[in-house]
């Protein structure tokens, strides 16, 4: 009988979701690696954890000029495109500010669609219209993808400054240590001259002399 079709939804017992987050992340990663193996690609995988803990993979140098590289490629895509020719009509110029930049919110670019009445825009006027969604579209995800390098910059700056606190903790904790074993070395061998004196001391004290009474 063949196995049914697994129902993706949230786990609901926390051990059982930490459990399976871990082999699944496992296995992400191992098929990453070999999908860079098997077809000479560079990958990079960013993952973090319900907890905030990060979790990454790079099959180049480092995870950081992989998103360099993501970055330069998305900004070459950002260009903005060339005005189509060979109609000999220009757009409307109501059009050209319709997506200025990034900040222009859904509602604003929706309400002078529905001002504009798209229905009364021929094919290139509609093309125009496309391409500056699409260069606003590829804005907003470069200042995404801009936003996470930095956390992800600033995360793997803050984990390796807790690194070497630990580290230095650690040291701090060895001195200690020895330290405190010398301090007792040093208490049970003055305790044991001390013991010794005393002994000695015991040893060369005169016999007591006892009186004899002859009756």
């Amino acid at each position: 009988m063949g196995r049914g079709k697994v129902q993706l939804k949230r786990i609901d017992d926390k051990i059982r979701r930490q459990v399976t987050f871990s082999k699944r992340r496992s296995g992400l990663i191992k098929k990453a690696r070999e999908l860079s193996v098997l077809c000479s690609v560079e990958v990079g995988l960013i993952i973090f954890s319900a907890k905030g803990r990060l979790y990454e993979f790079c099959s180049g140098e480092s995870l950081g000029k992989v998103l360099e590289r993501y970055q330069i490629h998305n900004d070459e895509e950002n260009a903005a495109p060339k005005s189509v020719g060979g109609t000999g009509k220009k757009n409307p110029s109501e059009w050209s500010g319709l997506c200025a930049g990034p900040n222009r919110s859904l509602k604003t670019i929706q309400s002078e669609l529905e001002a504009q009445n798209i229905e009364n825009l021929d094919v290139t006027e509609l093309t125009q219209l496309e391409k500056q969604l699409d260069t606003l579209l590829r804005q907003t995800r470069s200042r995404k993808t801009q936003l996470m390098m930095d956390s992800l910059t600033a995360l793997i700056e803050k984990e390796k400054q807790l690194q070497e606190e630990k580290l230095l903790m650690e040291k701090e904790i060895a001195v200690l240590k020895v330290q405190k074993n010398k301090e007792q070395a040093e208490e049970a061998d003055q305790q044991s001259c001390s013991a010794n004196n005393n002994n000695n001391s015991d040893d060369n004290a005169p016999p007591r002399q006892t009186m004899l009474h002859l009756f």
